[in-house]
């Protein structure tokens, strides 16, 4: 790990620069509490509820359509998508890119202050090493009392002094690999932070032995102060707590030689009233049910906690409740995208719900305080459920939607909505999700299966369609969109998606389930970022096009945020991939260690995405924007004096 030349020289133009900015703001639980109405933007959703709502007016629909860039930061040579969410305080803009390289900048001229390359593994992309299910992705860094808590990719939660770049502490939120030993486990999602705690979830369950877990580590010293495994491990060693033993009897098998699975990274978020993290957790390790429990059974057992909903309690990191959106998934229907936090007013009572646009299909309104049902609503085409329960929300799966190695399964969605940043207006009720209208993915399960270190496991037989096995096909149901000249909507919309009612108010071509996503403002804006190089705006109550540019890059695009600085108001986005060539040890930095690569060597190779999200990105309505240097770039508009 290194603090580069340029983040060393940094250091003095911090001394320069805080003549500008004054110190480094302290940020703690008291500023976080009210971010959403600052106007600032210090954590990854804006908020503690991740609603990605300003009640900044400045930008509004009738100077959207000059927007226009006020600078950009070339972040280096990359190696994959950007899904950062940057953060901003003080007149300092922090962001982190591939390999989990982080920099901090001037807002307002886009000059470096410092940047610090923790030197992830390189490694673990090549065959034989792969432990990056979707690519080389970090999703975002928190901002704590001075600190920058950066989720390091190869796993380390490391703090950084956010005057300096300078590295305080680092732990591991894995398993501690061990010298010449493969470790399955990675980090990709953005940390988040409340009580003094930074709290992370690990990834890699396509890459067995792997028991998923959240953790919370201590932002002074780094000390793990607890963690909270979301499968049971083996039965004869004990358990670490009851919700492990309660969820050991919705398993079969020796389901604990693969871990059990539940990835984390992307949805989490917390409430202070109910001191409660909430966590979604992925698929079972390994996809087929019939191949995870051992066989056939009667009825999938259920297989707790994969693909559910998790509040924890932030101090003890014991489980409150849980709800599981797909119990038994076999159709790598995780539960992990944005969850949302809001108080709405639902049948004429005021509910404080947790909400998520899930990849089965549906779109989810829990109570949050106890994890009670509310509803949920087909938000795209879906074919593997006949429907939910009223009460308890419990899918009634469709029964040729269960797949064998004798008999496969075509099924609608494939992924309706994956890592594209969703956003609430309390203005206008609705909230506003990039996702797939409606797409497909077939499968069929391995007739044997042995484990692969170092290689993506998903217990299927990827051919077996091809190969001439029966497969059924369950009739979809669900919205049925149309577009003006009467012909089907197909690919990638941003839905504006009432959740008091779960009907949907408008649409709009364009984007997807993953990549990009939208802010919403309160001067009825939502400005949306597409992963093909677009940066679109509308009416938030009528969905009425506003604005529709390109950006200086074609690909790799991630959500917008908005900060206020002398008064004017800016838009910001990260976006480019970079070269993407394998490489070896150490690559992708923009500087060295003694020793290691120096400024722009070549990046590592992206990881090999797994079938269902390459599936998934593959059917959006993404026509690549034209951009001649694709290196990840940090993004700044506003509107023109």
């Amino acid at each position: 790990m290194r603090l580069s030349l340029v983040g060393f020289l940094g250091i003095g133009l911090f001394v320069c620069a805080t003549l500008a900015f004054g110190q480094v703001k302290k940020i703690d639980d008291k500023v976080l509490k009210n971010a959403g109405k600052g106007t600032e933007w210090t954590m990854n959703g804006m908020d503690w509820g991740e609603q990605r709502y300003s009640t900044m007016t400045q930008i509004n629909p009738g100077n959207v359509s000059k927007l226009a860039p006020a600078w950009s930061y070339e972040l280096g040579p990359g190696g994959g998508n950007q899904q950062a969410t940057p953060l901003y305080s003080n007149g300092i803009l922090y962001t982190v890119t591939n390999w989990s390289i982080v920099a901090a900048v001037d807002a307002k001229t886009g000059k470096e202050i410092w940047h610090y390359d923790p030197q992830a593994d390189r490694t673990m992309t090549q065959p034989g090493r792969s432990r990056l299910c979707c690519g080389v992705n970090s999703r975002g860094v928190a901002l704590y009392e001075g600190k920058v808590l950066v989720p390091v990719v190869d796993g380390r939660m490391q703090a950084l002094d956010a005057a300096t770049g300078k590295l305080l502490w680092s732990s591991w939120a894995i398993p501690e690999p061990k010298e010449g030993e493969y470790s399955p486990y990675s980090l990709t999602m953005a940390a988040r932070v409340a009580k003094g705690k930074v709290f992370i979830g690990n990834a890699g369950a396509e890459f067995p032995p792997f028991r998923g877990y959240v953790s919370a580590f201590d932002v002074n010293t780094g000390k793990e102060l607890w963690k909270f495994y979301t499968t049971p491990g083996d039965p004869s060693k004990g358990f670490e707590n009851k919700a492990m033993e309660a969820a050991a009897k919705t398993w079969v098998g020796e389901w604990w030689k693969q871990g059990g699975g539940g990835s984390m990274w992307d949805g989490m978020s917390y409430d202070p009233d109910e001191n409660l993290l909430y966590v979604g957790t992925g698929n079972g390790t390994v996809w087929s049910a019939d191949v995870r429990n051992g066989g056939r059974q009667a009825a999938n057992p259920d297989n707790l906690y994969i693909a559910s909903i998790l509040a924890i309690n932030a101090d003890t990191g014991q489980l409150k409740w849980h709800y599981q959106c797909t119990p038994g998934d076999e159709w790598d229907y995780d539960a992990i995208q944005h969850l949302l936090l809001a108080d709405i007013r639902i049948n004429n009572r005021n509910r404080k719900v947790i909400m998520q646009a899930n990849k089965n299909g549906y779109f989810y309104v829990i109570d949050r305080t106890n994890g009670e049902f509310i509803s949920a609503a087909e938000m795209s085409q879906v074919s593997w459920a006949t429907g939910l329960d009223p009460k308890t929300g419990r899918p009634n799966v469709h029964p040729d939607a269960l797949y064998s190695s004798k008999k496969g399964v075509t099924v609608y969605p494939v992924q309706m909505h994956n890592t594209s940043q969703m956003s609430f207006n309390p203005n206008t009720g609705l909230i506003y999700v990039p996702i797939a209208a409606e797409n497909t993915f077939s499968f069929v399960a391995a007739e044997s299966y042995a484990p692969t270190p170092g290689s993506q496991n998903f217990g299927l037989n990827l051919g077996g369609a091809r190969g001439g096995v029966p497969m059924a096909s369950p009739p979809p149901h669900g919205p049925d969109r149309k577009n003006p000249d009467g012909s089907k909507v197909r690919g990638g919309i941003l839905t504006a998606w009432d959740p008091a009612t779960q009907k949907e108010r408008w649409f709009a071509l364009g984007g997807g389930q993953s990549g990009g996503g939208t802010l919403s403002l309160a001067s009825n804006l939502v400005i949306q970022t597409l992963g093909n190089g677009r940066m679109k705006a509308f009416t938030a109550d009528k969905g009425e096009p506003l604005l529709d540019i390109a950006l200086p890059v074609n690909s790799g695009v991630g959500p917008p945020m908005t900060f206020m600085l002398d008064g004017k108001q800016y838009i910001a986005v990260m976006g480019g991939t970079g070269a993407q060539g394998r490489g070896g040890p150490g690559g992708g930095g923009r500087g060295g260690a003694a020793g290691g690569p120096g400024r722009g060597a070549p990046p590592a190779g992206p990881a090999p995405f797994e079938p269902t999200a390459a599936a998934a990105q593959s059917g959006n309505n993404a026509p690549a924007a034209p951009a001649a240097n694709n290196n990840p770039k940090l993004l700044v508009y506003a509107v023109p004096n």
